[in-house]
């Protein structure tokens, strides 16, 4: 075996483990002064991570065919990577907390091993490595739910997102038995020439799909989200809602089986959008209000998937990072108020911020109108372009049904815009202010929220290489 192509077909995960290690003897052997700058450090690798690895390569696989590379992982990862290092521009001030300060280390470790879960889970050729990569994705983040295990519902948090991590994945195991029996084989490319969407198989298929469905909250599987998000630190909540990029791997799979597959999506995306947004208008608490909203999202995601197209993929690649960049302002906003008010996060606590902050309602307004799908915010062109892939898959109903129910996410997200700039308050949250870290992560996100739907090149970087995901 030519052990090279490990550090070209694997650039990223090699750079990836160097910070992790790197981070682990700076926590180990970094004295009191060092620990300060414990952040910057974290940030400062993490950056130039990205750097090394923004630029595509040329394709090629490693371990038999186990990981394979192609041009458009780097893109992918790249952007899972820049919202890793936006939630540790968020986490600064918590983490500098006295009950959090001693586990700065423990944070970064954690949230650069799901990192590397998902890397893996993108370039994984076989099942093996996709589910190694997904439990590496999982487990890490089952730790950072509860990590702050004596405040809150942290830990019942914790226990909720391990309990119904471990029975997806049994549901996914069992999945995978029955394709490996059915086909002889792990390997991706191999199974696809031999699926015949026997019985057995579109089983195998729904118990596969019924996991995935679990770990990316998609409606029915999606009841222990808005309980995970309300109990986990606000940090992690915005690095969870990251998480469901894994569905980019789904055409992969079951490419061979698109016929089967597409009618449980269709029904999927349908539950996932409506009942999603239909229990978000309930809400009173914020990061509960914003679990339901990513449940919403990821279905209006499952419309650049069901088409099967080279089209459908990049408008999912650029929906995921445009719906990053809106979601981690929001969330922004959302843990520096709460850090700075004593923990309020309920939608009514938000009365009258526009008079004692307003720079964080006017961020918080154009994120929420970015998820909403208002025009000119990239959010609506990131919408455009999932729906038209649907389209152009002959889903016009489903279109239909997505686009009725933009119009009622519209109205709970403006609930938010409204209890900010209109609802009296006679006690509104203090005007304050932020720190420079927080300052930067919400920066980069307004970028990212006012300039990815205007400038073309994003889109058609994405557009270059999305046959090779």
């Amino acid at each position: 075996m030519d052990y090279s192509n490990i550090f070209t077909s694997m650039q990223a995960e090699v750079t990836l483990i160097a910070v992790i290690v790197l981070l682990f003897l700076y926590d180990l052997i970094a004295g009191e002064r060092g620990r300060r700058r414990f952040s910057a450090v974290a940030c400062g690798l993490l950056a130039l991570q990205v750097a090394v690895n923004v630029v595509p390569g040329t394709p090629g696989e490693v371990f038999g065919g186990m990981f394979q590379y192609v041009p458009m992982h780097s893109i992918v990862k790249s952007v899972l990577t820049v919202g890793t290092l936006i939630v540790f521009l968020q986490a600064d001030a918590w983490l500098r907390r006295g009950d959090t300060a001693h586990k700065q280390g423990e944070f970064y470790i954690l949230t650069l091993s799901t990192l590397l879960g998902m890397y893996l889970m993108v370039g994984a050729g076989n099942f093996l490595l996709f589910f190694i990569g997904m439990e590496l994705a999982s487990v890490p983040m089952a730790c950072l739910v509860a990590f702050d295990k004596y405040k809150r519902y942290s830990a019942e948090a914790g226990a909720k997102y391990i309990l119904c991590a471990l029975f997806a994945s049994g549901l996914m195991l069992y999945g995978i038995s029955f394709f490996y029996g059915t086909t002889g084989t792990l390997y991706f490319d191999d199974m696809a020439a031999r699926i015949t969407g026997s019985p057995l198989q579109i089983m195998a298929m729904v118990f596969f799909f019924a996991g995935l469905g679990f770990k990316i909250s998609l409606v029915p599987f999606h009841l222990w989200t808005a309980d995970t998000y309300q109990g986990a630190p606000t940090t992690v909540t915005s690095y969870l809602s990251v998480a469901f990029v894994l569905m980019t791997v789904l055409m992969k799979v079951f490419g061979p089986m698109i016929g089967q597959w597409q009618t449980l999506l269709y029904a999927v995306t349908v539950l996932s959008i409506t009942v999603a947004n239909l229990f978000a208008i309930r809400q009173k608490d914020l990061k509960r209000f914003l679990a339901f909203s990513s449940i919403s999202q990821a279905g209006y995601i499952m419309l650049a998937v069901i088409g099967g197209s080279a089209f459908g993929m990049t408008s999912l690649v650029f929906y995921v990072l445009v719906y990053m960049a809106a979601n981690l302002a929001v969330f922004g906003v959302v843990s520096t108020v709460e850090q700075h008010s004593g923990g309020k996060v309920g939608i009514e606590d938000y009365n009258g911020l526009y008079r004692t902050n307003p720079k964080l309602a006017v961020m918080m307004t154009l994120a929420l109108f970015s998820l909403a799908g208002i025009p000119p915010f990239a959010g609506f062109f990131s919408k455009f372009f999932v729906f038209a892939a649907a389209f152009k898959g002959g889903f016009h109903l489903l279109v239909f049904i997505a686009l009725i129910n933009t119009v009622i996410s519209l109205y709970y997200y403006l609930l938010v815009v409204k209890a900010m700039y209109i609802t009296p308050n006679d006690a509104p949250v203090a005007p304050f202010r932020s720190d420079r870290y927080t300052r930067i992560s919400l920066a980069l996100c307004m970028a990212g929220v006012l300039l990815l739907g205007v400038v073309s090149a994003v889109y058609d970087g994405i557009n270059a290489f999305a046959f090779g995901l």
